[in-house]
């Protein structure tokens, strides 16, 4: 089912939007499923999770962090992780410079924007990103590339107040742009969407769409 579900998707994907396969909680041999399909791009919520799956795994893989970040484990995954989603602050963000120096990396990141209307989701609000992107600790750091932003939307069946945090998101990508990286050519990734909501997401601006649900099917909490 794994390879016919993505094929469905993707006949619904325009060029220059990258699917992201939420792989969080699923077995190695699902994953190989969707890279024999063809699938290079895969989200980890879990750093412990995703290191292993890294080690066993083929090394052509991108590996996506996607989840809430502890800075105590960013050492774990510095030397292979190929985007960061979830950074929401400013120690995270010298975290992920500092470990990025030891591997001799620079490290592409998003900033994780809170466009949701609950409390429980992380992330920035515009005023804190402008404060993080103005500080002199920001402007020293040589080993993180920040190139562009994530956010999810509330969890609610109505579609027009999703649409309205995508725009919002979109926004703010706007501004940031426009303020901080009107110069960048690696500025340009708006990471939105899921299973229930990614055609609104990619409607609004979205770039990378991260869907788990609609690939593997519901995802096993007993993991």
């Amino acid at each position: 089912m794994i390879q016919e579900n993505l094929q469905k998707i993707l006949a619904n994907i325009p060029e220059g939007v990258t699917l992201l396969a939420v792989s969080k909680t699923k077995p190695e041999s699902d994953i190989l499923e969707a890279y024999n399909y063809g699938i290079r791009n895969f989200g980890e919520n879990k750093v412990q999770e995703m290191v292993g799956k890294y080690e066993n795994l083929p090394k052509d893989i991108k590996w996506h962090l996607i989840g809430h970040l502890q800075t105590n484990k960013v050492k774990y995954m510095a030397s292979f992780v190929s985007l960061i989603h979830s950074v929401d602050s400013l120690n995270l963000l010298e975290t992920i410079n500092k470990e990025a120096v030891k591997v001799n990396r620079v490290i592409p990141c998003l900033l994780q924007f809170h466009i949701a209307s609950e409390e429980t989701k992380f992330g920035l609000s515009e005023d804190e990103a402008y404060a993080l992107l103005e500080s002199d600790s920001y402007k020293a750091m040589k080993n993180v590339e920040i190139c562009g932003v994530m956010g999810m939307a509330t969890n609610t069946e109505n579609m027009d107040v999703v649409r309205s945090e995508f725009k919002h998101l979109k926004q703010i990508f706007d501004n940031l742009h426009e303020k901080y990286f009107v110069a960048s050519t690696t500025f340009k990734t708006i990471s939105m969407g899921m299973s229930h909501d990614y055609q609104i997401a990619i409607e609004e601006g979205s770039t990378i769409v991260r869907i788990g649900s609609s690939i593997f099917g519901e995802r096993n909490y007993n993991v």
